[in-house]
This record gives structure tokens, sequence and C-alpha cells, in this order.
């Protein structure tokens, strides 16, 4: 793998070679991209592969003559389970997929190139997007290792869009991709300190992305705020020949950055989802706080305290997860390049076993060998997992919308960032309600509330299906609303944090 940054040949040094010419605004920019990853990478560990072409790209926008797209210039990442043309492998973390060098762009890929952008490079995730063993940590790829919270170093990113996460949270990059089958956008987004959305399932192109659930998998844009993932969904967004399910894509989508500057939260009817809350003192109160926020700007809150059988829709959810990852990956895996010898998910498992001193030295796989246990998409049991699910999800988020005579609902996101730990894995409290919209294939907006001890905690909006620009347009309301916060740190923990290691220290009167 790629890993090195190298600013050598850049003219980001006085009296070099190139300093005499002055760099257009998307060669500056992916510049001062890479300076920044340079100086941050090795604390961080956010990008899996830096794609060596990425300043040729910016310098070849600079010369175009055409109309400059809307994202003309911005460096982007990419989680390393997206296809990106170039010498660039698509791993998924995993290094049974070290050699999947496929030369094509993922549609999206494709639509975010049109639009301007610069492919920066791909970004780390947990291996097989979190779905390789029950133990696993997040944020660790037995390719790239370990990525860190940039709010507190010896903190967890979430994942499983990790890197996508803590890299727009360390300031490398102002939006990356990441892709969510349940929390793995929203809960990056959550604890790194920035804004993340989960589309409707069917608004963006699943093509070329390594998968998970075609019932529930969707890319997304995370970004520093709400209007710059606006304009990522807006050049994402569109219907793909190659994925059915995005046949409404096209009349569906919009400029999702039209009226975010003078969105109002005045009158606003939000239900607030009190049975999504109470596993979390810290976050509660910034709950609260956000509560006090949406009312001051005219919003009606309406209580909603009591939830659907959530234990129920998440064992269907599991068992349609293993069946469909099963389907997908050998799909997949059948269209990667002869140098690619893993050709189906048993040929994984049996790479995992003959490297395990690396891929299996720090947990096991035993989802993968439970997906690989299943008896496919015509299996009864799968049939009726997926019914449940679809409909238990479903009908709770339209039934709480409707009951409750509200536009939007409203949760915690996630927990704040806990510690890395490779002894027990992830060991977080968990509650907030995204898994209803992951599994409903509804979209859902995160929103940074505040830090706590140098952490951040994120605001959900949830809504209906295609209600993307009504959850972007509060999510602005709100962000405006709320002020600004503190960049990410880089402390090596939170009691070195510049707000907490004040107090830790004796008074001297």
């Amino acid at each position: 793998m790629n890993k090195a940054w190298s600013l050598v040949g850049l003219a980001l040094v006085p009296g070099s070679v190139q300093a005499a010419s002055v760099p257009g605004p998307a060669e500056a920019a992916t510049q001062a991209a890479i300076e920044w990853a340079t100086r941050i990478e090795p604390l961080v560990n956010s990008i899996l592969e830096r794609n060596p072409d990425a300043l040729a790209e910016a310098r070849a926008l600079d010369r175009q003559r055409k109309a400059r797209g809307p994202l003309f210039g911005m460096p982007i990442l990419v989680k390393d389970n997206i296809d990106v043309a170039g010498p660039m492998p698509t791993t998924a973390g995993s290094r049974a997929l070290a050699a999947n060098v496929t030369g094509r762009d993922a549609p999206i890929v494709a639509r975010l190139r049109a639009s301007g952008a610069v492919m920066l490079g791909k970004t780390n995730l947990s291996e097989w997007a979190n779905f390789r063993s029950s133990d696993s940590i997040s944020g660790w790829s037995s390719v790239a290792g370990q990525t860190r919270n940039p709010n507190a170093l010896d903190r967890n990113p979430c994942g499983s869009s990790s890197g996508s996460g803590a890299a727009v949270g360390a300031g490398i990059v102002d939006a990356a991709v990441g892709t969510e089958t349940n929390g793995s956008i929203i809960c990056p987004s959550s604890v790194n300190g920035i804004v993340g959305l989960k589309p409707t399932v069917g608004l963006v192109s699943r093509t070329h992305i390594v998968p998970i659930s075609a019932s529930q998998d969707t890319a997304g844009p995370m970004a520093k705020d709400v209007r710059t993932a606006a304009l990522l969904l807006t050049a994402m967004a569109g219907s793909d020949p190659a994925d059915p399910v995005t046949a409404e894509a096209d009349a569906r989508t919009q400029d999702y950055a039209k009226g975010l500057e003078t969105a109002s939260l005045k009158g606003v009817r939000i239900g607030v989802l009190r049975w999504a809350t109470g596993w979390s003192t810290p976050v509660d109160a910034a709950f609260e706080r956000a509560l006090e926020t949406l009312r001051a700007q005219g919003a009606v809150l309406v209580d909603i305290k009591e939830g659907p059988d959530r234990q129920a829709i998440s064992k269907a959810e599991f068992q349609v997860l293993l069946s469909e990852f099963k389907a997908g990956v050998n799909a997949y895996l059948a269209t990667t390049p002869p140098a690619v010898k893993t050709r189906t998910l048993a040929d994984v498992i049996a790479f995992n076993k003959a490297d395990a001193a690396r891929s299996l030295g720090l947990f096991g796989q035993d989802l993968l060998e439970k997906a690989e246990a299943t008896k496919g998409l015509d299996d009864p049991v799968y049939k009726e997992a997926r019914a449940t699910s679809l409909k238990g999800a479903s009908d709770a988020i339209a039934g709480m919308l409707a009951s409750a005579g509200v536009e939007v609902l409203v949760a915690p996101s996630a927990p704040a960032a806990w510690k890395i730990d490779t002894v027990n894995g992830d060991q977080a409290p968990f509650g907030g309600a995204g898994g209803l919209a992951a599994v409903a294939g509804t979209p859902h907006l995160t929103v940074p509330m505040e830090r706590k001890f140098g952490l951040p905690m994120g605001l959900s909006f949830l809504g209906p299906k295609w209600g993307e620009a009504r959850l972007l347009q509060l999510g602005a309301a709100y962000e405006r609303a709320r002020g600004p916060l503190a960049p990410a740190s880089l402390a090596p923990n939170v009691e070195g944090a510049p707000q907490v290691a004040p107090l830790l220290k004796p008074v001297v009167d």
C-alpha cells in the first residue's frame, strides 16, 4: 500500500523549482490538503492510500476552459470500499483484496469528478465495513491498522467510515465519501464532530462499491458543515441503470444546497424521540441543550415516549445482512481483475486463515463464516426476515411522524468517542434511533451539537423517504443557531485536551 505522503516536487518550499509559478486554485487546494495530511497523518492514520495523480488531476482542472463545476478544485477522500480509477486498489481494508486495482470509477466517483472534485485518496475503514467479526475494533483494518479520533488520539473514530470521518474532523479535507449499512456514516460523523448524511436508499448508486446489503447499503457525504454535505449530495445523487433501486433518483434529486441560508425552524413541528435517550448522561445533557436551541428558534417540540420493538427488528435485520452479504460479495468479486485470487467469500475466509498472523491476529471472522453458511436469497428464512425488518422499521418511522403530526424526528446520534480497546473491542453504550432509518432505507442527518471534555456529540434528524432536502434545511438552521464549535485538538487523550487539562492540575491560590 502506498501510504507515504511526500511533499517532494510540490513547490511548497520557497526557492523550489516551481516556486516562481503561481498554482491555480485546484492545485493550491490539493497542495494544502497534502501538506496538512503530511503533518498529521502519522497521528490520525485516516488515509489508507493516497492518489499519486491528485496534483496532476488538479492541474488539469485548472487548465480547463469549460464551465467549472460546483465542487471545482475541492480535494475529496473516498472510503476504500468504493472503486476509483487509477493506481489505487479497492481493498475494503482486507489484505485479500490488495491486488484489486479495478481501473474504474464507481458512478458516484464519476459524478464527483464531473462536478470538479479532485480524488485525493482512499480512507481507512473498519475491515469489510465492520462486517468481519463481532469482536472487532471500529476503525481497524488489516491493510492500514487503526484510525484514531482527532479529538483525542486514544479514542475510537467509530466505523465503518472511520477514515472518512477522522480525515474531515482533522481538517485534511472539507468533505469525504462514506458508506452506511447501519450507522457507518452517522456514528463516525457524530464522534468526529462533522456533518454526515445517510441518504434514502435509491438516491445514490451503489455500483462498484463492495457491498454488505442490497436492501440497506448507500453511500453518502461526510463534511465540515451542512452546506458542503449538500453540495456533495447534489453531485452524487442520480439514477444508475446498473443499480435498479435508483430508478426513481433522477426524478427525486435536486439542488440540495438551495435555500439553506434562509431556512428557518420557526413553526416547524419536530418529534423528540425520548425513548432513544437515557443511555449516556453527557449525551442526554447535550441533547437537552440542543432541544432548547430548537425551541428558541421557534420549533414546536412534541415528545414521543414510546418506540418500536427494536430487538425484533434488529434480529431480523441481522439475518438479512448475513444473506445479502454473501450474495453481494460474491457478485462483486466476480467483477474484479484476474490479479485478485479471492473470487468468492469462501476464498476470502480461506485467505484469512492462511494469512492468520496479520489478518486474524487481533480477532476472528465469525461474521464472514456465518454469512457463508447462509442459503441464498431464495431461502424463505431470508425472505421472512427482510419482510419483518422492513415493515417494522418503516411502520415505526411513518407511524411516529403521522401520530405526532411532525415533519422530522430528532434524537442523539451516538455516544461520545470511547477509548480504543484492543482487548475487549468496541464497548460503548449505544442508543439513538439511527437503526430504524438504516433498515427502512430512509434519510438520516447528523449535525454536531457540542463538545464535552473535547469530544463531539451529534444531533440526528430523521425524516420520510426522499426527505433529504428538508433535513438539510433544518440541519442548516440548527447549525446556524448553535454557532461555531472549536476544531479538533489532536490531543493525545481527553486528559490532555485544552478544555480539560487545566482542570486536572493542582489549585494554587
